[in-house]
C-alpha cells in the first residue's frame, strides 16, 4: 500500500468519524426538542400492532437510530416501565424508521444547473443549515431554538462526513484490488458477513449505509454486491443492543434477542427467496451498478417486506427470545430499580423516575392513612408491620432516586426536563418525610396501647375532625402530583392553613380541659406529639403542591409564592379557606 492509499484510508476513517459525530449531535438535539413526548408516546404502545409499528418508526425517525431505540427498550423493560410483548411491534417499526437516513443521503446524487435542484442536494443546503444552526446556538436565548440549532449543526457535520468519505474513495474506481473485493462480496455469505462486521464495529447502520452509498456514487457497486452487504448491515446494527443487555434482567435481555431474530430471520428469508428466484429467472439487474437511491430502496424494501412477513408472528419472536434466554429453575430475578442505560436518553430516564416517585407517593399515602385509622380506632399489628416496611421502602426510594436524579441533572436537558428533575428531587424528600411522620404517629399509638392511655370524649371528637382533614389533604396532594394537576394543587394550601388553625385550637382546648380537670397529664404528651406530626404532614403536602404548581408555570420562590397565595386579596384562596374552615369546624 503506497502513501496515497494510507492517506485515503485515514481520510475515509475521518469521514466516518464526522458522520457518526454529526449523527450523535443531531440525535441529541432531536431528543431534547421532544422533551418527554417520546416517552409518553412510547408508553402508549400496546398490543395493537399498527400503533406499535407507527410508534417504533416515528420515534426512530426522530432519534435517527434503530439501535438506540432498542437500547431504550432494553432499559424500559429492565426498569419495569414496559413489558417484553409491547416491544416486538416497536422493534419492527424502528427497522422501518431507520431507513429514512438512507433516503436523505440519496439526495446527494441530485445534480443540475438549476438553483432549486441544487438546494435539494444535501451538499447544497448543509452549509445553509450550518450557518442557521450556529446563529441559533450562539444568539438565541430560547432553549428550543438552541436545540434546533444543534440538530442543524449535527446534520451539517454528518453531510460533511459524507463529502470527506466521497473524497477518500474517489480514486478507487481504477483500483483492481478493490474491484476484486467487490466481486467477492457478490457471494451472499461473504457480503452479509462484511456488512454485519463493519456495522457492528462502528455501531451505526446509518453510517454503514452511508459508506456504501458513497462507494456506489464514486466507485460503482453492483446490486449483487450491495444487497448482501445491506442485509448484513441490518444484523450488525444489533450489536449495540446486545452490548446494552449485559447485566440486565432476563426479560430486558430478550428485547435485544427479539431484534436479532427479526433481522436474522428476515435476512435468511430474503436471501433464500432472492437467490432462488435468481437461479430460475436469472436477474440481470444484479450485475448493474446500484445508485445511492437504489441502496435506499433496497434498504427500505427489505425492512418493510420483512415486517409485513413477520407481523402476524410476534409471539414466535417472543417465544424464540424466551427459549434463547432461559429462566433457571428457582432463580430469582433481580429487579433493577433504576436503569442507568436510560441516562443517555433523559426523557426515558425521567419517565422511569416519575413512575417510581408515583409508587413512592402511593406508599407514603397508604402509611399515613393506616396510622390515622389506628389513632382512637384500635391498634392493628399487621397494619403496624406494613407501615414500618413501607418506611424502609420509602428510605430506599429516596436514596436510589436522589442519586439517580443527581446524575440525570448533570446531563444536557431540555428546560422542561430540567424543571421536572428539580421537582422530583424536591418531592422525594417530602414523601419520605410523610413516612417518617407515619412512624412517629405509630409510636404514639403504641404508647397509648402500652400505657392504656384514654382520651376524653371531647378530645376524641376533635381528633376525628383533624384526621378527616389530614386524610383529605394527603389524598389531594398525592393526586395532584400523580396527575400533575396544578388546579387541584391550589386547593391544598387553603386546607393546610385550616389544619394549622385546627391544631392551634386543639392545643388551646386541651389546656382548657386540663385546667378544668377533664383530662390527665399523661395523655397530654401523646396529644402534643400527634398534633405536631399532623401539622408536619400538612406542611409536606403543601410543599408537594407548590412543586407541582411551580413546574406548571413560571412562579417566584416558594416563600414568596406562599405569601402571595395567602394574601387576603387572593379571592380563590380566601373562598376555599372559608369553605374548609366551615367543613372542619370543631364543636
Amino acid at each position: 500500500m503506497n502513501t496515497f492509499d494510507i492517506f485515503s484510508v485515514l481520510t475515509l476513517l475521518g469521514g466516518v468519524a464526522f458522520f457518526l459525530f454529526g449523527m450523535s449531535v443531531m440525535s441529541t438535539g432531536l431528543e431534547k426538542m421532544s422533551g418527554g413526548h417520546l416517552e409518553r408516546t412510547l408508553k402508549r404502545a400496546t398490543s395493537s400492532r399498527f400503533r406499535g409499528l407507527a410508534l417504533g418508526a416515528g420515534i426512530t425517525v426522530a432519534i435517527q437510530s434503530s439501535s438506540a431505540m432498542t437500547v431504550m427498550l432494553v432499559g424500559l423493560v429492565n426498569s419495569g416501565i414496559m413489558q417484553l410483548h409491547q416491544t416486538v411491534y416497536v422493534i419492527m417499526g424502528s427497522n422501518i424508521g431507520t431507513t429514512l437516513t438512507a433516503w436523505v443521503l440519496s439526495l446527494a446524487g441530485i445534480g443540475s444547473g438549476s438553483f432549486l435542484l441544487r438546494l435539494l442536494n444535501p451538499d447544497g443546503f448543509a452549509p445553509v443549515f450550518a450557518a442557521v444552526g450556529i446563529v441559533f446556538i450562539m444568539a438565541s436565548r430560547s432553549s428550543r431554538r438552541r436545540d434546533i440549532g444543534e440538530v442543524l449543526i449535527g446534520f451539517s457535520v454528518l453531510m460533511f462526513g459524507m463529502m470527506v468519505m466521497k473524497g477518500a474513495v474517489s480514486g478507487l474506481e481504477d483500483n483492481a484490488g478493490f474491484a476484486k473485493l467487490l466481486i467477492l462480496f457478490k457471494n451472499p455469505l461473504l457480503g452479509i458477513l462484511a456488512g454485519a462486521v463493519f456495522t457492528g464495529i462502528i455501531q451505526s447502520s446509518a453510517a454503514s449505509v452511508g459508506v456504501l452509498q458513497t462507494l456506489a456514487a464514486t466507485v460503482g457497486v453492483s446490486y449483487g454486491a450491495a444487497i448482501p452487504i445491506i442485509l448484513g448491515q441490518n444484523i450488525g446494527t444489533c450489536v449495540t443492543a446486545l452490548l446494552s443487555s449485559v447485566g440486565v434482567t432476563k426479560n430486558a435481555r430478550r428485547v435485544a434477542v427479539v431484534h436479532i431474530y427479526f433481522n436474522i430471520i428476515g435476512t435468511i428469508l430474503y436471501t433464500v427467496v432472492l437467490y432462488s428466484l435468481d437461479a430460475v429467472a436469472g436477474f440481470r439487474f444484479l450485475d448493474d451498478n446500484v445508485s445511492a437511491l437504489g441502496i435506499a430502496v433496497v434498504h427500505s424494501v427489505f425492512n418493510v417486506t420483512m415486517t409485513a412477513v413477520l407481523l402476524p408472528f410476534p409471539r414466535l419472536l417472543e417465544k424464540l427470545a424466551v427459549m434463547t434466554v432461559r429462566e433457571k429453575p428457582d432463580s430469582k430475578q433481580d429487579y433493577v430499580l433504576l436503569d442507568e442505560r436510560l441516562l443517555n436518553t433523559p426523557a426515558f430516564a425521567i419517565a422511569q423516575c416519575q413512575d417510581l416517585v408515583v409508587q413512592m407517593a402511593d406508599t407514603a399515602r397508604g402509611s399515613v392513612k393506616r396510622v390515622i385509622e389506628m389513632v382512637g380506632g384500635g391498634y392493628d399489628a399487621k397494619a403496624a408491620a406494613s407501615v414500618r416496611a413501607s418506611e424502609q421502602q420509602l428510605d430506599m426510594y429516596e436514596d436510589k432516586l436522589g442519586e439517580y436524579l443527581v446524575k440525570l441533572s448533570a446531563r444536557e436537558l431540555a428546560d422542561s426536563d430540567s424543571r421536572e428533575v428539580s421537582k422530583l428531587l424536591y418531592v422525594i424528600g417530602d414523601f419520605e418525610r410523610l413516612g417518617d411522620h407515619a412512624i412517629n404517629i405509630l409510636q404514639s399509638v403504641e404508647e397509648i396501647v402500652d400505657k392504656k392511655i384514654e382520651f376524653s370524649g371531647g378530645a376524641l371528637k376533635e381528633l376525628r375532625v383533624a384526621q378527616k382533614a389530614l386524610t383529605e389533604i394527603v389524598d389531594m396532594a398525592v393526586d395532584a402530583f400523580v396527575n400533575d394537576d396544578p388546579v387541584m394543587s391550589r386547593r391544598v394550601e387553603p386546607l393546610e392553613q385550616v389544619i394549622d388553625e385546627l391544631v392551634a385550637s386543639m392545643r388551646a382546648r386541651h389546656i382548657s380541659r386540663l385546667q378544668r380537670g377533664e383530662c390527665e397529664i399523661a395523655p397530654g404528651f401523646v396529644w402534643s406529639d400527634l398534633l405536631i406530626n399532623y401539622e408536619r404532614i400538612s406542611d409536606h403536602c403543601s410543599n408537594i403542591a407548590v412543586r407541582v404548581i411551580q413546574t406548571d408555570i413560571e412562579t417566584p420562590g416558594r416563600h414568596v409564592y406562599l405569601s402571595q397565595t395567602r394574601s387576603a386579596d387572593n379571592e380563590e384562596f380566601m373562598s376555599l379557606f372559608g369553605a374548609y374552615m366551615k367543613k372542619y369546624r370543631l364543636q
